[in-house]
């Protein structure tokens, strides 16, 4: 019975490999076309209004971490989170139906978004940890983090690494157990390896150390 179980579970899980590699091949297509358009701001603004009522008309989102901050954020990663989610490969039910096709008709409208999100100006955490581990949490970064996201988490806008400084802590934390945890299909397997041998107190820290960061 076991057996057959699971000989059953491997045989679903090979019918849907298509299918996510299917999924993953769109969304990268649809990222590359949203890079070649040529941003409109004001667009982007009356697009947004739908997104504050969220994340805030400053992009600041919630201080408890059930929204985070995206403001100031670079293009490339805000555009790729955006197709993303329309696409399965990063999962929030929220979002989902907002990046769908009937809000975000086109990839002209996720660059235009994208475009606006971006020219917000940088906002600052109020939702902080402990500071208990705050000591780990500067040495991970430094150690692992620092060379991609930027001595000050300020992100990079050309490769398209997100901006980690004044992030809500419970946000942060959150994403840095799904990671580890297998429930971001978009997050790289080189940073989930990284992430993996890290201890409680590490992952506590670090992100209570970004969240701290000043805007």
């Amino acid at each position: 019975m076991r057996s057959t179980i699971m000989h059953s579970l491997g045989w679903l899980l090979a019918a849907l490999v298509p299918f996510a590699a299917d999924a993953a091949s769109v969304a990268q297509q649809e990222f590359t076309s949203v890079l070649r358009c040529k941003p409109d701001l004001a667009h982007g603004e009356s697009l947004f209004e739908t997104c504050a009522a969220c994340h805030g008309a400053d992009g600041a989102g919630a201080s408890d971490g059930s929204v985070p901050a995206i403001a100031a954020q670079p293009v490339r990663y805000l555009a790729r989170e955006l197709i993303d989610y329309r696409h399965d490969q990063r999962w929030d039910l929220r979002m989902r139906h907002f990046t769908d096709v009937h809000h975000l008709s086109s990839t002209q409208d996720v660059a235009d978004l994208a475009a606006y999100m971006a020219s917000l100006k940088p906002t600052r955490s109020s939702g902080q940890g402990s500071g208990e581990y705050l000591q780990y949490g500067a040495r991970v970064y430094a150690r692992l983090c620092a060379s991609c996201h930027g001595a000050a988490a300020e992100g990079d806008a050309r490769k398209g690494d997100p901006r980690l400084a004044g992030q809500h802590y419970e946000y942060l934390l959150r994403q840095l157990h799904d990671a580890v945890e297998g429930r971001r299909p978009n997050f790289p397997r080189s940073h989930k390896r990284l992430l993996e041998r890290l201890q409680r107190p590490e992952l506590t820290g670090l992100a209570d150390y970004l969240s701290r960061l000043g805007a």
